[in-house]
């Protein structure tokens, strides 16, 4: 994909001065491209993850992830063409000759040094500027969310061969919130929070694991959500986020996570791909993906609303689509449970907060982001975070975090930035291809 947007740069031909939004939205189709194939793709390190705390996170509200994308490359182009003028006026003025050179179309403005490099770097400045001018509104009624990270006993990948030391960590965990919350007076919590992972001793099927988790329920008195790992369908399982209510012995709703992880939760085309490595097979059991999209629906004490959890299972909060979901389907709340124990004390678990963060600005809704072994967090809609829990300790995150549900105009939008961007890019691929045609015609006349 980098190949592809190097040969769509290189290979368009656009005046010098529209190279900057040729790159943007260059950008943005093979993003978009690399998000979506194959296997579903793999949307991770886009462009608009590594900005959320720059002013052109603000246009996710606007455009989503693409349109974020689309402004810092479009900003980074106006950049680079400012610098090549500055460079080609400063060459011009410095020549003996004036008279045998030349300067490109893109510093060609009059001889006048400063707006040669004024115009495109002001253009620049306006794509960081503009986007403050974005509201990020935070008004809503609030909840009192509590998210419990439990800790593993062993990072990397063998941390699941001690899954009930796992569970059992999470409801310790849970147990000292619900003193801390007796201790300070504090009132009941409207939603309970585990992560992925959290039993991967099936509950519906161990009667211990799924008493475990009842103390638990019982403890803290609230709702809560546990990530689980289920043996079914026969021969498969099921990466799952459970829902538990106090004086309720089994679960009473929960989601199926919808994207398995292709050469991780499952392998696709086992047969083809063993020709070529039979670590494959470290794969015993290809997880199987849900087909409804996962709202929640978590009842609250005194008549308020329910919270409506929009579900996400760790790698999906990158799917642009599997996030907007959940939202258009109702919820007042993103929920993102995540399992990085695999990742050791790498990068991934904070690139992953930032995607969750934004998140919370695409979709103008609270997020909760709450992994076995940090980093977690509580992020309101204008995507700043409350609580920021270390790597392998355990850690309690409680505060109350507004309910929305207003539709941004991304959620509105949908995937329209991207696919306007792909077209594009596909336009111009179609109408070089005509005139390369018509010029070989020519030259064969």
């Amino acid at each position: 994909y980098v190949a592809l947007l190097g040969a769509l740069c290189g290979g368009l031909r656009v005046p010098d001065r529209g190279y900057p939004l040729l790159v943007a939205l260059a950008w943005v189709a093979t993003e978009f491209a690399r998000s979506t194939t194959p296997y579903g793709g793999f949307p991770w390190g886009r462009l608009a993850f590594g900005v959320v705390d720059s002013p052109f996170a603000r246009v996710a509200a606007l455009a989503g992830a693409p349109g974020v994308g689309f402004v810092v490359a479009l900003c980074g182009g106006y950049l680079a063409l400012g610098a090549l003028a500055l460079v080609d006026r400063l060459r011009t003025r410095g020549s003996l000759d004036r008279r045998r050179t030349t300067p490109r179309p893109v510093a060609r403005v009059q001889g006048v040094l400063i707006p040669v490099a004024l115009l495109p770097m002001g253009a620049a400045a306006a794509t960081v500027l503009l986007p403050l001018l974005i509201p990020l509104p935070t008004q809503g009624p609030a909840a009192r969310v509590v998210a419990i990270q439990g800790d593993v006993p062993t990072a990397g990948l063998d941390f699941n061969a001690q899954r009930r030391a796992v569970l059992d960590n999470h409801a310790r965990v849970t147990a000292q919130a619900a003193a801390q919350l007796r201790q300070r007076g504090e009132r009941t919590p409207d939603l309970v929070l585990w992560p992925e992972n959290a039993s991967d001793i099936d509950p519906l099927r161990n009667p211990d694991a799924a008493e475990v988790i009842r103390r638990a329920v019982a403890e803290i008195a609230a709702p809560t959500v546990v990530g689980a790992v289920l043996a079914e369908p026969v021969g498969y399982v099921t990466n799952a986020a459970l829902l538990y209510e106090p004086g309720v012995a089994d679960p009473t709703q929960r989601y199926d996570k919808r994207h398995p992880v292709p050469f991780a939760e499952y392998i696709p085309q086992r047969s083809f791909w063993r020709m070529f490595s039979d670590k494959v097979d470290l794969v015993g059991k290809d997880f199987v993906g849900g087909t409804q999209v996962g709202v929640l629906q978590v009842p609250r004490a005194g008549g308020d609303p329910p919270i409506r959890a929009g579900m996400n299972i760790c790698f999906e909060v990158a799917y642009d689509d599997l996030v907007r979901d959940g939202v258009t389907h109702g919820a007042n709340l993103i929920v993102v449970q995540t399992n990085n124990a695999t990742f050791g004390r790498t990068h991934e678990s904070v690139q992953q907060l930032a995607i969750s963060r934004l998140r919370a600005i695409e979709h103008g809704r609270s997020v909760v982001h709450i992994s076995n072994v940090g980093v977690s967090s509580l992020i309101t809609p204008d995507g700043a975070t409350h609580g920021w829990t270390p790597l392998f300790e355990p850690a309690i995150l409680s505060t109350d975090l507004p309910l929305r549900s207003e539709a941004t105009l991304a959620t509105r939008l949908g995937d329209l930035p991207a696919l306007l961007a792909s077209a594009a890019i596909g336009a111009l691929v179609v109408r070089g291809a005509l005139v390369g045609l018509r010029g070989r015609h020519r030259r064969m006349k």
